[in-house]
């Protein structure tokens, strides 16, 4: 994908976040027009979104897209192992995606998890998984950004890819605000 067409796709995630927290929120289209369309034609994403199981973080709303816009990834803390990794890849090479977001957000419960060291279970899957992404930061903003970037490594080690690298993926890393709705790049 050309940098002029990552750029625009970039810039139409943070247009639609800038409706949304401008309280001009309108869904994407999710007609049955288009729905059909879909159906027919198949899904042609133009960006994945990375992110985490929280109720609160909707990326359809905060992007204010519709149907067979996003190829949305959800597990909690936003970690990427090879199940992630593996949908990540598909949408990339099957679906043609050249946009991939890791978007973390503020006050994520795994992130604290795995601050205060006290998952049990297979929750320990995830907390380690950010443990080792955050070493001994205790800052909550600061240990989510780590995260995020930790992802974002991961999947451009997967995609053999740099950051604005010539194969024709882009991977960012962001953090949505769960108070005020904005999403910033990081």
């Amino acid at each position: 994908m050309q940098e002029a067409e990552i750029n625009r796709d970039l810039a139409r995630l943070m247009a639609g976040n800038a409706q949304y927290i401008g309280k001009r929120s309108t869904i994407g289209d999710i007609s049955g027009r288009l729905r059909l369309q879909t159906a027919k034609e198949g899904q042609r994403p133009f960006a994945v979104v990375l992110t985490c199981s929280d109720s609160r973080v909707i990326p359809e709303a905060i992007f204010q897209c519709g149907i067979g816009d996003l190829f949305v990834i959800r597990v909690a803390g936003n970690v990427v192992d090879d199940h992630q990794l593996g949908s990540v890849e598909y949408a990339v090479g099957h679906l043609g995606t050249g946009l991939v977001m890791v978007l973390g957000h503020t006050q994520c419960g795994a992130v604290a998890a795995a601050i205060h060291r006290e998952a049990e279970g297979c929750i320990r899957t995830i907390t380690d998984e950010i443990c080792a992404a955050i070493g001994d930061e205790t800052d909550p903003d600061l240990a989510c950004c780590l995260n995020v970037k930790r992802s974002v490594e991961r999947i451009e080690n997967s995609l053999h890819t740099e950051p604005d690298g010539p194969n024709g993926v882009t991977v960012v890393g962001a953090v949505y605000d769960i108070r005020s709705g904005a999403v910033r790049l990081i």
